[in-house]
């Protein structure tokens, strides 16, 4: 082969090393801003691509689905069991609005929850609220024992649980709370469990019940987008513009004074 006729010999592989670009530096973090039903509304950040032609990054954020604990969002440490859905609706400046979109139990606290010698009874139903979100809520309870009762288990039997309606008691009373107020005070009463403690009062003549828990809900179908109801659920937002700083009077009296011009 005669010298200097293959120029590529030299010249290594064709198209060389791309320098790798950090991708964190085309991204920009965004607050997630909680409903006001709860106590803390920072949840905290969230990434996404810059704006780029026609890719905008409020499309990217939108329909996000964040999985927060309610131990954060309330405050106490007593609530760290349940976990709390809420899905981004919308962008402003920084800050993406979020409202609820279902709510779960951990696993270590279902667990704890079943033990021997009782029974346990679930029901589930399909309901819509006043605001037209339709959900399908899950209720969890288990039988306990009867005052100075001797007998070691506390089993009920088919029949009550069927026909007796402690199950049908329990959709009936998750029914009509549900169907009465709209989905931010309805959250208002799956935070202190008033649904539990109503049925477990409503079913106490058919047999006793203990850890009476709404343990999940889902959202099955949303009404359209309404920003007007978005800021009623996000009650006394409103975006960090900085504060005013006051400016000293000797300032100000020196600006509103002329300056002499020499000759």
């Amino acid at each position: 082969m005669a010298v200097g006729k293959n120029k590529r010999i030299s010249k290594g592989k064709k198209g060389g090393k791309k320098k790798a670009a950090d991708p964190f530096s085309k991204k920009d973090w965004y607050d997630i801003k909680a409903p006001s039903v709860f106590t803390t509304r920072n949840v905290g950040k969230t990434l996404v691509t810059r704006t780029q032609g026609t890719k905008i990054a409020s499309e990217g954020l939108k329909h996000r689905v964040f999985e927060v604990s309610l131990a954060d969002l309330q405050g106490d440490e007593e609530q760290a069991y349940r976990k709390i859905r809420l899905r981004a609706e919308d962008v402003q400046g920084r800050n993406v609005l979020t409202n609820f979109w279902g709510m779960n139990f951990t696993t270590d606290k279902l667990r704890s929850l079943v033990r021997k010698w009782q029974t346990l009874i679930e029901a589930h139903v399909d309901v819509k609220t006043t605001d037209n979100y339709t959900l399908r809520m899950f209720c969890i309870g288990f039988t306990r024992r009867r005052p100075n009762q001797v007998k070691r288990t506390c089993y009920a039997q088919s029949s009550q649980i069927r026909q007796a309606s402690i199950r049908r008691k329990m959709m009936e009373i998750m029914v009509a709370q549900a169907t009465s107020c709209d989905l931010k005070d309805l959250v208002q009463k799956f935070i202190p469990e008033v649904i539990g403690r109503e049925i477990e009062k409503a079913t106490s003549s058919v047999f006793p019940l203990q850890n009476v828990f709404i343990r999940k809900v889902k959202i099955l179908k949303a009404p359209k987008f309404d920003l007007g109801k978005l800021m009623e659920v996000h009650g006394d937002y409103s975006e960090d513009v900085g504060t005013k700083m006051e400016r000293p009077a000797e300032e100000t009296a020196v600006e509103g004074e002329a300056v002499p011009v020499e000759a």
